[in-house]
């Protein structure tokens, strides 16, 4: 059995409160793109999470094309993504928080030095630096020369992709030099659970950031895509990971 050197993070509401503001950020630009399109949905920022947690813009895109047989033009498209991410980063920096707990446990994890710590998501370079940048979180995910440990599907990749596709932690695992065996992935999402075991990822499903009334429908959702153990707050992740390393999951 391979010994568990690599932690590989999700960031949005994972490591950082991120998911509501993003969404609340470009609802009014899927709103837009609808009516140009004579597309009958008027979204908010909370029923966009329902439809469309763990996809990035692109993904979205996708999906309403494929949905309401609709075509984007390509440099539309990359328009349309660009506009959503200045919008998402202005807002992030303006009100972006932690996850409660993550950074004790981040603060352990370097103070250990027995993992190398990386961040796999769904969205956009800038995007994720912004947030982990203004939480204070990027010191964490750098190695030796300074470089930036974060991979993106949405930029890191030569064709854009998104969660559920395991191609961004594929990328992450052959940049990093490690095996699937060697590492252990952290996500809230079905689509970012089932990219991580889909690339053979041993995952932890984190439900901390679901409302009260959501959690155990959530649980039951990230361990049916194949999160080998779930936890509800950060403290829970020693033990978690304990478990996985110890073979007993």
């Amino acid at each position: 059995m391979s010994k568990i050197n690599t932690l590989l993070f999700d960031c949005d509401n994972t490591l950082v409160l991120s998911e509501e503001l993003a969404f609340e950020a470009c609802a009014g630009l899927i709103n837009q793109i609808c009516a140009e399109r004579g597309i009958k949905k008027e979204f908010t920022g909370e029923s966009l999470i329902v439809e469309f947690v763990g996809q990035n813009f692109r993904g979205m895109l996708t999906t309403l094309q494929k949905e309401n047989g609709i075509e984007i033009a390509p440099d539309d498209m990359e328009k349309y993504v660009r506009m959503e991410e200045d919008a998402v980063i202005a807002k992030l920096k303006a009100s972006l928080r932690p996850c409660p707990g993550v950074d004790e446990q981040l603060e352990k994890l370097a103070a250990s030095k027995k993992y190398l710590l990386a961040v796999v998501s769904s969205s956009a370079f800038r995007r994720v630096k912004a947030s982990v940048d203004k939480v204070g979180q990027d010191k964490y995910f750098k190695n030796e020369k300074g470089e930036d440990l974060i991979y993106s599907a949405a930029t890191s990749l030569e064709k854009p992709t998104s969660k559920p596709d395991p191609a961004i932690y594929l990328h992450a695992l052959k940049t990093l030099g490690k095996t699937a065996g060697e590492a252990v992935a952290i996500e809230d999402s079905k689509s970012g659970t089932l990219s991580a075991t889909r690339a053979g990822i041993k995952t932890i499903g984190y439900v901390g950031p679901y409302a009260d009334d959501k959690k155990a429908e959530m649980e039951k959702v990230l361990t049916d895509a194949g999160a080998v153990i779930i936890m509800r707050d950060w403290k829970e992740f020693p033990a978690a990971l304990e478990k996985i390393e110890s073979g007993a999951l």
